[in-house]
């Protein structure tokens, strides 16, 4: 594996330069890659005032970070913003950061299929950052994959990739004086400037330093790694939500203590044999677990029913004629997995029980028209109907569709 190139030109052959197994073999979750022309002649899906109007709204995860290279200070802000502030921010050393980008703005939420090689689960969001020449938000490492495509402007990057050089693991040290969870010491095996369509792969823990060398756009497909805390979290949770309250410690077998103070090892067996009895041993009732923790959408945003649909027999009417389609909201995340019977879709956090083909379906089409809807059973119309009604897609006329 030393022997792999970290930089590469594209060539032609897809964002990845090479075919995806080879990528998901020999660099996913290993090592960093600098993907020159990963998309030629690529165009940025959105200018920088679109994302400061963005960061204005009551609904964005934006963030603004700037830096005072004096006395190497940091200091951050949280949106929603006022329009006012962004000309007065000037024209160094500063940078807005909004997550999501791809809930809101279809062209950006086209760049997702581009990294199908990957459990479209996996993808948690494309953030977008404007930087102003200079702007950085400090040398770093994120606990998750992320591709950093270049939209707008040039970005240097330095990374740090002494594991993958068989080195050793770089120091993992913050820094105590600023917001920001920074490194303290950075030393970078690597300096590269990106231009517009070029990206950069970086696995989980690999320190990195972003600064724009001139106003930039950067389109940051980044994938959702919860932690084991929240696993545990979450699955804990559901045991004890799920639990019967029957089942408790035991002891019919009690023979008498030799001291009655002490917790000894035959009751330890016993609390183990209770927490047995409650853990989810059955494959299914753990995959249904995971799929509703893994579909849930991460800042607890709730999907809304809309306006109510018109009657089944007008939707159905109108999906036929081609007159309407059935949008998917962004924000209602979807996986199905196979079960003991069938499959169950997995929808923001919720499970429904349905033939494997439906469950297919549905996951993977954000747009419902006529012909796909004919194509589901009754009970997939039957569940589509009621993901309707729950918010989880709107009714679109042909002319706005």
């Amino acid at each position: 594996m030393s022997t792999l190139p970290f930089e590469i030109d594209a060539g032609g052959r897809g964002p990845l330069g090479m075919p995806p197994a080879e990528f998901l073999r020999d660099y996913w979750q290993k090592r960093p890659l600098l993907i020159r022309d990963a998309f030629p002649g690529f165009q940025a899906p959105l200018q920088p005032e679109d994302l400061a109007g963005l960061a204005c709204e009551e609904f964005a995860l934006a963030r603004l970070i700037r830096h005072d290279r004096a006395r190497d200070g940091w200091t951050v802000d949280n949106g929603p913003f006022e329009e006012a502030l962004f000309p007065g921010l000037g024209d160094h050393d500063w940078t807005l950061l909004v997550q999501d980008v791809d809930k809101w703005d279809a062209d950006v939420a086209a760049l997702l299929p581009h990294f199908a090689f990957l459990p479209r689960w996996r993808i948690d969001d494309v953030m977008v950052s404007f930087a102003a020449t200079g702007g950085s938000v400090g040398a770093h490492v994120d606990q998750y994959d992320v591709f950093l495509l270049q939209g707008l402007g040039h970005r240097r990057w330095q990374i740090d990739a002494s594991q993958a050089m068989g080195r050793g693991l770089p120091p993992q040290d913050f820094r105590d004086d600023v917001e920001l969870k920074l490194l303290r010491a950075f030393t970078p095996t690597h300096d590269w400037v990106l231009g517009p369509g070029d990206m950069l792969y970086l696995p989980p823990m690999v320190p990195h330093h972003g600064v724009a060398e001139d106003p930039c756009l950067t389109f940051s497909v980044g994938m959702r790694a919860p932690s084991a805390a929240e696993l545990m979290g979450d699955y804990i949770d559901t045991l004890a939500a799920e639990a019967d309250d029957s089942i408790r410690y035991h002891d019919e077998t009690l023979t008498v203590p030799k001291d009655p103070n002490e917790i000894d090892a035959d009751a330890m067996a016993r609390v183990v044999e209770a927490l047995n009895v409650m853990r989810m041993n059955d494959p299914d009732r753990l995959g249904d677990w995971f799929g509703r923790f893994i579909t849930g959408y991460r800042n607890a945003h709730q999907v809304m029913p809309g306006d109510p649909p018109p009657p089944r027999i007008e939707l159905e009417w109108l999906l036929s004629q081609g007159q309407a389609v059935l949008q998917r909201n962004p924000f209602s995340r979807m996986a199905w997995r196979r079960a003991a019977r069938g499959a169950r879709l997995f929808v923001a956090g919720a499970d429904l029980a349905l033939p494997v083909r439906d469950a297919r379906t549905l996951a993977a089409a954000a747009r419902i028209d006529g012909g796909t809807y004919a194509a589901l059973s009754e009970a997939g119309r039957d569940a589509l109907l009621e993901l309707l009604a729950q918010g989880h897609y709107s009714l679109l006329a042909d002319d706005d569709a």
